[in-house]
This record gives structure tokens, sequence and C-alpha cells, in this order.
């Protein structure tokens, strides 16, 4: 008989793709995937531990879940990713109504956990085994069948920032072989992909050794490139160490690689980068870019910003503040510094909040301002938007241009998986809108 499964995956674009890997598994065993979390016989939480109260929020979770299920059965209930790496069997402890904890490199253990299951039998699964796992998921068919797709090439961390788990809850770095990436993006651009993310903790680390040859990240995306069915190349997230000058190149010959670049720096004070463990300098990062604009100056940046650092004085607030303003970044993150157990920067004496919130919403302020000004810069032009799907709501259609801004249109469904011509009309923060260009139009890509 089928049983029905229910993931609700938090954080990264790596859980999300880890979820829908899971989904490809558990077919083999009779699950099928549903969005009904009201009638699920096993809900996971794929969860991510950078977010704020991370572990606060899955315990959240499973008290709304109970609620849903306190006049029915109890579904088996699986905590998975990075809050489970990381809490273990103290989750189990403190929580009696979860079955399993199951690591971000032990989902190809959780068939057979399933298939074994037994009521008030808990079960840890946290081992790091990373190699083991992508060789499992090699032999199963990646069904994604979305215009965009995500797909998986590296994890883990060895850059240990002292204010990361991910080196404690992904493992040390591991990249997938060269011909696997390949295979399954064949396989995703099959189903229908017209764009591919590269993902990876680090992924511009991306370094695989086959037969004495070295292959680089660059090497992937000059083989992507090389499927005509495929329209748009992008990656994330990168680290400054790691771009090299074989990636920056490919900017130079890569048609299909898109020009926007998420490149997290944390901060625009050296002291706060050193206080960090990041192992680069604002200067190293002012090279990459510079290196890059003058390649093509119609490449954006975005990032991530961690505000109120210990050690962070209102002069290296504004060093990080004068940065922004210099490259003038879209689309960018940040947040105030939420110690993490484990980490180094765990029990540092942390900046009063009501100094950190106005400096929060003081570079939120230039950050947002960047991003509508980016977006109003659109206004009647006609951009280049590849057709998603789809709102929500059914009402009008969804895509993105290559700065991988939200484009809202009203169009055909006939016209999802294709290259179209939009004339922008207004903008806002977050959007764009605007209307189909008929004349103008590309082929169906």
């Amino acid at each position: 008989m089928e049983k029905k499964i229910f993931i609700k995956t938090f954080g990264c674009q790596m859980n999300e793709y880890d979820s829908n890997r899971i989904y490809d598994s558990v077919k083999k065993i009779g699950f099928k995937k549903t969005n009904d979390q009201e009638n699920a016989d096993c809900f996971i939480l794929n969860t991510c531990h950078i977010r704020d109260k991370a572990k606060e929020k899955v315990y959240h979770e499973i008290g709304r879940v109970k609620k849903i299920y306190r006049k029915k059965s109890k579904p088996i209930m699986v905590v998975a990713g990075c809050v489970a790496q990381a809490e273990n069997n103290e989750m189990l402890k403190r929580e009696p109504y979860i079955d399993a904890v199951v690591g971000p490199q032990s989902y190809h253990k959780i068939n057979d956990l399933l298939e074994k299951f037994v009521p008030k039998n808990k079960k840890e699964e946290t081992e790091f085994d990373t190699v083991s796992k992508f060789e499992y998921f090699d032999k199963i068919e990646n069904r994604n069948n979305k215009v965009s797709a995500f797909l998986s090439i590296q994890e883990g961390c060895d850059k240990f920032c002292n204010f990361c788990v991910v080196p404690f809850t992904r493992g040390p770095e591991y990249s997938r072989p060269f011909n696997k990436i390949i295979l399954e993006a064949e396989n995703l651009i099959k189903n229908g992909a017209k764009e591919i993310t590269l993902l990876g903790q680090n992924v511009n680390a991306y370094l695989y050794v086959e037969n004495n040859k070295k292959y680089r990240i660059s090497n992937l995306i000059n083989e992507l490139e090389k499927f005509s069915e495929l329209k748009r190349i992008r990656y994330t997230t990168s680290h400054p160490r790691d771009m090299t000058d074989d990636l920056i190149d490919c900017y130079k010959n890569n048609k299909k690689l898109m020009p926007f670049i998420h490149l997290p720096i944390q901060s625009g004070s050296n002291k706060i980068l050193k206080l960090m463990n990041r192992k680069h300098t604002v200067e190293d990062y002012l090279i990459i870019y510079e290196k890059i604009k003058k390649i093509n100056p119609k490449i954006e940046f975005s990032s991530d910003f961690i505000i109120s650092y210990p050690g962070e004085t209102n002069e290296d607030f504004k060093e990080t503040l004068n940065l922004v303003k210099k490259i003038k970044f879209i689309n960018s993150y940040s947040f105030i510094f939420s110690p993490r157990p484990g980490t180094k920067a765990a029990n540092l004496k942390l900046i009063d909040k009501d100094i950190s919130k106005e400096r929060l919403i003081t570079i939120q302020k230039h950050l947002f301002d960047h991003q509508a000004k980016m977006n109003k810069s659109f206004e009647n032009k006609i951009i280049e938007v590849l057709v998603e799907n789809k709102l929500k709501d059914q009402s009008k259609l969804f895509g993105r241009n290559k700065y991988f801004n939200s484009v809202i249109f009203e169009g055909n469904i006939d016209n999802i998986g294709k290259l179209l011509k939009i004339k922008i009309d207004t903008s806002n923060q977050n959007n764009l809108f605007g209307k189909i260009e008929a004349k103008k139009n590309m082929r169906a890509a």
C-alpha cells in the first residue's frame, strides 16, 4: 500500500536539493510525495542551523505537527539536516514525539530506517558518510522537472570561520566525481531544465582529481555550456579565497554564465574578518571585484553581512557601510550575529541589542535602496526572462532575469520554459512587473 510523505524544508538551496533527492529515494519503498501536511504517514523536517534560534524553531514546528495529528494516527517524525546533526541524541531525549534524527550526510539511510521502523525504537544516524551518500543517490534518477534546477557538486567546508557550524554539521569539503555531475545535469536537462544552479557550501572550492587530471568548477561550467537545451548557468555559495582566475575567466567566454555573483564577505573591516577567521581581506575581495568588473561592467554582486560580530566598533561598522556604498550590492543578506553552540564564537561577549538593531537598520536601508534602484533601472526597458511557473494563486506567470530578479507578468502556461522578452512597466524592492513584448520574443528555449 502506498504511503504519503511530507518534507518541510528549512534554510538553504542545498536543503531544497537534498529534500528533492529524498523524495526520489523513498519512491523505491512505496512512499509518495504529498503537499498535504495533514495526511502524511511520514513527516520529515529538513533543518538548517544557520537561522537564528534554529533549534527552538524546530521544536515549535514539532508542536504544530502534534496539534495537527492530535486526533489522528501519529506520523513517523524524522528530524533531518544540520540541526539534527548538531543536536543528535539530545533531540530524542528532549522530545519523545521524534522517532529519528538524521544528519545531512546520512540521507541515504532514510529508506532503511523507514522500512524497519518500529514505534518507540528511536534511531540516530549522524555519521559523516558523504561518499556513501552520493554513491547511493548517483544510482537514483533525479526526477526534478523544474525549469530552474539545483545540482549539488560539493559539500562540507574546511574554512572553519569562527561563527559557523557548517564544518561540524556538513563535515569536510567533498567534491563529487566530474562525470557523475555531468550525467545528472544531462538528466535534468532531459526533464526540462533550462537553467542549472551548481550548489555547494563553498561551491567554487570544487576540485575533483581523476587520472592525474584536475577538474574545477570552471571545467563544469564550460562542459555544461555545450548542452544546447541549457540556457543559463549559475553557482552558489562561493568563498573569496576560492575565486580563482580560471573561474573568473569563465565570464570572458561563457555566454550562458549569468552576470550575477553571490560572494559573501561578511564584514568590510579587516579587523573583524580576522576575528572571524575568514582568511581574506577587504583588499582581496576588491581585487576580485575589479577583475570581474573589468571583464564585464554589467556583472552585479550580492553578499552576506554579519552585523555586530563581537568586537565590532562603530568604526568597523562604518568600514562595512563604506564597502556597501562602494560596490552597491544587490539581493544581499544581512543579519545580527547570534552565537552557535560548538563554534569558537559561541561564548564571545555580545554587542548591545539596541546598537546592533540600529546598525542593522542602517545597512539594510542602503542594501535595499541599491536593490530598489537596480530594479527601477529596468523600467521601460525590454529584458530577457526565463519563465519558470505560475504564481501560487495561478493568476500570472513568474520568471527571472539574468540578475535573479523576480519578474511577474500575464501570459499563457505554454510560455513556461521559454526565454521571453518582457517590457518592464513598474518595480518594487523585490519584483519587476511587465508584459510580453510579442514582436520581440525569442524562440522557445
